[in-house]
């Protein structure tokens, strides 16, 4: 894939987690390799039991594959150690990260406002804002709860706390490091890296996910993601811990 990045800017390395993404992975590979100065891009295939690995290469990725699902937050660190080993290996300043979901498809091409601010040096950290949202199964609790959590750990409200559309300086990244487990990483990397003094801005994008429903198995889902964000809050935020262990008393 040739360098598009400009004279002197490090390049952009796409990092894509992906699993059981046969469907979309090659389209959302193929329209992010269009992203300007993506040099890289990066698929983190996290236990698939589909051709997401082998799509994602026809359609010019490098791919890592973990044996099992180990989750988006492993999946992000090893994607972005796999482009360092890459970084180092070719003698090449440290490319800055963006992340994206591997079901975007085709307006994943969209990201490139997110890229910008990063590369001028305006923002350690962009996160996205879907100018466009689709109608989704539920109620807004998991996003309620990031929100709340971030503007009583840092004083910062955002608009879409649970975006994980997001590039990255390496030094903001690896500041950030270990990243908290499961879907609680975009809570976590938010207020780590403003408590540590680093520049966070929302960039409005045209990007669309995959609709979620309303059946059990996307039910399932957003219980792991209440979790996973509650368990990320806990760690950062006394009032949370106090709470959850009141509740883990009644529970039992």
């Amino acid at each position: 894939m040739p360098d598009k990045s400009p004279p002197g800017a490090a390049g952009i390395a796409v990092i894509i987690p992906a699993k059981d993404e046969a469907q979309r992975i090659a389209a959302t590979v193929q329209a992010a390799s269009k992203l300007p100065g993506a040099d890289l891009v990066m698929v983190v295939d996290d236990g698939s039991a589909d051709a997401t690995a082998e799509l994602a290469e026809k359609a010019g990725a490098r791919v890592v594959r973990h044996a099992r699902n180990r989750g988006k937050a492993a999946a992000m660190e090893t994607g972005a150690e796999a482009v360092r080993l890459l970084d180092t290996h070719d003698g090449v300043p440290s490319r800055h990260l963006l992340f994206l979901d591997a079901d975007l498809a085709e307006t994943a091409q969209e990201a490139a406002p997110l890229i910008e601010p990063v590369q001028e040096g305006e923002a350690d950290m962009t996160i996205a804002v879907f100018s466009s949202r689709v109608k989704l199964g539920g109620h807004g609790l998991v996003v309620r709860l990031s929100r709340d959590g971030i503007r009583r750990a840092t004083g910062w409200t955002a608009a879409q706390p649970l975006n994980g559309q997001r590039c990255l300086t390496r030094a903001a990244f690896e500041a950030a490091r270990p990243l908290a487990a499961g879907f609680g990483v975009e809570t976590a990397l938010t207020i780590d890296l403003l408590r540590k003094g680093f520049r966070l801005k929302e960039v409005e994008v045209p990007l669309a996910h995959r609709a979620t429903g309303t059946d059990l198995h996307a039910q399932l889902h957003r219980a792991r993601q209440f979790r996973d964000v509650a368990r990320a809050l806990a760690t950062r935020d006394p009032a949370v811990r106090d709470r959850l262990a009141r509740f883990r008393a009644r529970a039992l």
